[in-house]
Formats: structure tokens, sequence, C-alpha cells
């Protein structure tokens, strides 16, 4: 387990432990809300990360009459 303190500016740093087991560079969004008593930390990635992620997924749907333009 990873201690962070917050500063007189209410800053963090985050160990870099955590930042490199999960690719957090500088300059990257982060998404911070609160849940129950506790802070959650949630990385943004660009859509264009995903790519490739779901290789087995099956694109041929059917389609609506009226989506077919």
């Amino acid at each position: 387990m990873e201690i962070a303190t917050v500063s007189s500016k209410y800053q963090i740093v985050i160990p870099q432990q955590i930042r490199s087991s999960l690719n957090i560079s500088p300059g990257q969004k982060l998404m911070m809300f609160p849940y129950l008593n506790r802070i959650e930390i949630v990385i943004l990635r660009s859509i264009l990360d995903l790519a490739g992620t779901l290789p087995d997924l099956n694109t041929d749907l059917g389609r609506d009459e009226e989506d077919r333009l």
C-alpha cells in the first residue's frame, strides 16, 4: 500500500510504483470523484488507446431498416 500526503496547496503526488504500473505519464488526465468515504481515481484514456482490445467482437449486427441509409 502506498501513502500520499496532501500539501498545503491540496496537491498529492502519485507514488512512482503506481505511476509505473499503470503507465501514467505527465499531462495525462485523471478523473476523481467521491465514493462512500473515499476518493476514486480513474485514468482517462483516448478512444484510440482502445483499438484492438476486443479482437473477437462480432460487428456483424443486424440493422433496423430506418438505420440503413
